[in-house]
């Protein structure tokens, strides 16, 4: 029995006339044979679940580069939340949870280490050729599988270079996870910068708490609830007026007083600088590289791709372990 083919019928039969259905995608780069048991999506979902690169997401940074506690969040904490929210939102308006699940968990692949940081120390070395939601392409679809990408569903590979807030998602699944990263980031960096003394309760904005709730959890549940009631039946995701204008006040009063200057920088610069000094190694060392990242010239990559093809696809522990390792005497033994 080919149980694909019963969940395919289901979701013809039970999802929304909205949703994506995995029968009807735009498939993948090369051809493959279908799998007896799973979907496109739930196969996709697995991939990115089994790779190399979201194992790593667990040593990146969310917010708080080397934070004092068990507690911060990760990369890969935050990609859950993100899972976790997206997958209620999805499930309750009959979209296609697994095209959800698999867009979420893919869609933070391409970050560098020290989050945002890293991210933006390779654009300003690159010229702006670099970003974390292009890079997550190039890891599926060039880098993961030894060199062989994961050769994922288009559907897939567009919700998750789509995730930013300037993208524009083929689907609706992919907008729910694209509103989803914010609810999750906005609310959990809340909770982040008040246990790191950045912030007090009493710092946020009354006028938002008024409307979006005095907690995370019953931030995250007022928000759910109004893209559901908002979004159903419709084809778009969006919230109504006033959540929607309590939402973005409240991302603006974060990107003031915890994103940019707040003591939750204050390793941004060193953090900066091991990431200017291992490109500036590697670009005028290229031999120096790995063996795969070389074999990527002859491929036609550029030095410069494959340089911050290394540096994005390494943790925070290790790109500290090799900038010591590179630039500090072995007998100082300071990492």
């Amino acid at each position: 029995m080919c149980y694909r083919k019963e969940q395919e019928a289901f979701e013809i039969k039970h999802l929304s006339a909205y949703a994506a259905k995995s029968i009807y995608s735009k498939g993948r780069k090369i051809h493959e044979e279908e799998c007896e048991v799973r979907t496109a999506f739930q196969r996709d979902r697995d991939r990115i679940l089994h790779s190399k690169a979201f194992r790593r997401l667990a040593h990146k940074t969310q917010v708080f580069i080397s934070p004092e506690g068990d507690h911060y969040r990760t990369r890969l904490t935050h990609t859950l939340e993100v899972s976790q929210i997206a997958r209620t939102i999805a499930r309750a308006l009959r979209h296609n949870e697994d095209l959800t699940e698999a867009i979420s968990l893919g869609h933070d692949l391409g970050h560098t280490p020290f989050g945002h940081t890293g991210e933006h120390m390779l654009q300003e070395l690159t010229q702006n050729d670099f970003s974390h939601n292009k890079h997550s392409l190039r890891v599926i679809e060039v880098l993961e599988n030894k060199g062989q990408g994961l050769n994922l569903t288009y559907e897939v590979r567009d919700g998750i270079f789509n995730h930013p807030t300037s993208g524009r998602p083929c689907t609706l699944e992919g907008k729910i996870v694209q509103i989803s990263d914010k609810i999750a980031y906005i609310n959990h960096d809340i909770d982040d910068a008040i246990r790191g003394k950045v912030l007090k309760k009493a710092d946020l904005p009354k006028d938002c708490i008024a409307i979006l709730g005095d907690s995370s959890s019953n931030r995250i549940h007022l928000l759910i609830s109004d893209i559901i009631r908002e979004s159903n039946q419709k084809d778009t995701i969006q919230m109504s007026d006033s959540v929607k204008n309590a939402f973005y006040s409240m991302r603006e009063f974060l990107f003031e007083k915890v994103y940019v200057g707040s003591l939750a920088k204050q390793q941004e610069d060193k953090a900066k600088q091991v990431i200017y000094q291992l490109y500036n190694y590697y670009i005028n060392k290229v031999d120096k590289l790995p063996k795969e990242y070389i074999k990527r010239l002859q491929l036609g990559d550029s030095e410069k791709q494959i340089v911050c093809d290394y540096i994005a696809g390494m943790t925070d522990r290790f790109a500290i372990h090799t900038f010591c390792d590179l630039f500090f005497p072995a007998s100082w033994n300071i990492y």
